[in-house]
């Protein structure tokens, strides 16, 4: 840090000139530039994106030190500042907006300063004059243009690692039990939003339960790609500037310090250039919030009433509902859901756009896709913990409702059209819908079936059976 210090604020200087920064800040120059320069939406880059960035710049320089090109006390205090950094300290103290240089140059250059400034205060207090300097030092072999889509890719694969599968598999274990739990119930199938063939309970949530093991499954599968990191690259993918065998190594030490297993990119163009991983795990994202928003609608359809509506469940009371109607209570978690999923299928769209734009050989709106992309997986990652929790694992049967509705639903009368075919069949329905009777009751007077196999072929739980 320049020591040229008024009260609110101290004098540093870049390639540009001077710069005030807050006095106690720990960034300096070209972050404060960011700031003033990028007053745009008040979001910073998230906690884990920072944290990575941490993790990156202390494999760095750890990796620098054991080539012979950085000197080994230098290194010893920026891998103690970036493990701080990695650990979630110092967070406070990267104020860029998301929406600045599309390197994210702003982003990787708060880290260096930060870094930076950090490590000369512990080797201070260690009685270690050094000279620490952003770029030199902290930024060795490194350029923003192979950092940020490192990560990028990086920060997205621990989310999903930690945060997302898990939420997922919870969520696919939860549906198991209660597709086990209300194993033979029958219920009135709906198509249209109109009552159809009979279906078994269990069936409709297996169906649900299926969906998340397959985006787990598919979201899982994004993986590898994301552990391929871009680190080595440097500012165009050709590797100026650094030594051959940094790439490899950073991307072997993050391993070991994180336990996830990454690997260098094989062709460092294409992985700065191309944002192809982020990009298909962000489709991936928006077709689980596809599927998840028909999860929360139906529950919340089937829960609609008390009285004029469905009623067929009841979802756990969260909170009061209205602030003027009392006793009104809503499906609030399913409304939180469907709000997060259609974020999600925006944040998609944000993403699609941004990795369309890798004009030559840099992709020049990354800040944007690490936003939206790490918002996406944390978003899904919370609320489906929430809706586990609070509506899958809990929510309980109007089980009276559900199979009258199932008994007195006039689409039953599809069973006997392979009996008495299609157009009297229909008659049937007709007629019992306009005399308020049952299926039955008309079925006994318009054909020759006996009761009992009239009976038979009307139950809805014979007709949920399908051809199984």
């Amino acid at each position: 840090m320049n020591q040229n210090n008024h009260d609110d604020f101290r004098i540093e200087r870049d390639s540009l000139g001077k710069v005030k920064v807050p006095a106690n800040a720990l960034f300096g120059a070209q972050t404060q530039r960011a700031v003033e320069n990028f007053a745009i939406s008040g979001i910073r880059f998230p906690r884990i994106a920072v944290q990575v960035l941490g993790a990156i710049k202390r494999a760095a320089a750890e990796v620098n030190k054991e080539l012979g090109t950085l000197d080994a006390e230098c290194a010893k205090y920026i891998s103690l500042a970036s493990r701080e950094i990695a650990e979630g300290q110092w967070y406070g103290e990267f104020p860029v907006d998301i929406y600045q240089t599309g390197s994210g140059t702003s982003l990787n250059m708060n880290a260096n300063e930060v870094i930076a400034n950090r490590a000369m205060q512990l080797a201070d207090r260690a009685n270690a004059s050094l000279d620490i300097h952003p770029n030199d030092h902290v930024n060795m072999g490194q350029s923003s243009n192979d950092v940020i889509p490192t990560m990028l890719h990086a920060a997205a694969f621990v989310l999903v690692h930690e945060r997302l599968l898990p939420a997922l598999r919870s969520a696919g274990e939860a549906l198991r039990q209660r597709e086990e739990e209300f194993h033979g119930i029958v219920k009135n199938g709906r198509t249209h939003l109109m009552d159809a063939m009979p279906i078994f309970l269990s069936d409709e949530i297996g169906a649900w339960a299926d969906r998340c093991e397959h985006a787990a499954e598919t979201i899982e599968g994004r993986l590898p790609s994301l552990s391929a990191l871009a680190i080595g690259g440097t500012a165009v993918g050709s590797g100026v500037n650094t030594h051959p065998e940094f790439g490899a190594r950073v991307a072997e030490k993050l391993s070991q310090v994180s336990g996830k297993f990454f690997t260098n990119a094989k062709n460092h163009f294409a992985a700065q250039a191309f944002l192809s991983p982020a990009k298909e795990l962000s489709g991936a994202l928006n077709a689980f919030a596809a599927d998840l928003t028909k999860i929360a609608e139906d529950l919340r359809w089937m829960n609609s009433g008390p009285n004029g509506g469905l009623g067929e469940i009841t979802l756990p009371a969260l909170q009061p509902g209205s602030s003027i109607m009392p006793g009104k209570v809503n499906p609030v978690l399913c409304e939180s859901v469907i709000q997060v999923c259609a974020q999600v299928m925006a944040n998609d769209l944000a993403v699609s756009i941004g990795s369309s734009r890798g004009n030559f050989q840099l992709n020049v709106m990354l800040p944007l896709i690490a936003h939206n992309l790490l918002q996406s997986i944390e978003l899904l990652a919370n609320v489906l913990e929430r809706f586990t929790t609070t509506t899958l694992a809990l929510f309980t049967l109007n089980e009276d409702n559900m199979k009258s509705n199932a008994e007195r639903n006039p689409v039953l009368v599809t069973a006997l059209a392979p009996e008495i075919g299609y157009e009297r069949a229909a008659e049937i329905a007709k007629r019992a819908a306009r005399e308020g009777r049952s299926i039955l009751e008309v079925a006994m007077d318009e054909t020759d079936i006996g009761e009992e196999r009239l009976a038979e072929l009307l139950n809805p739980a014979n007709i949920a059976k399908g051809n199984r």
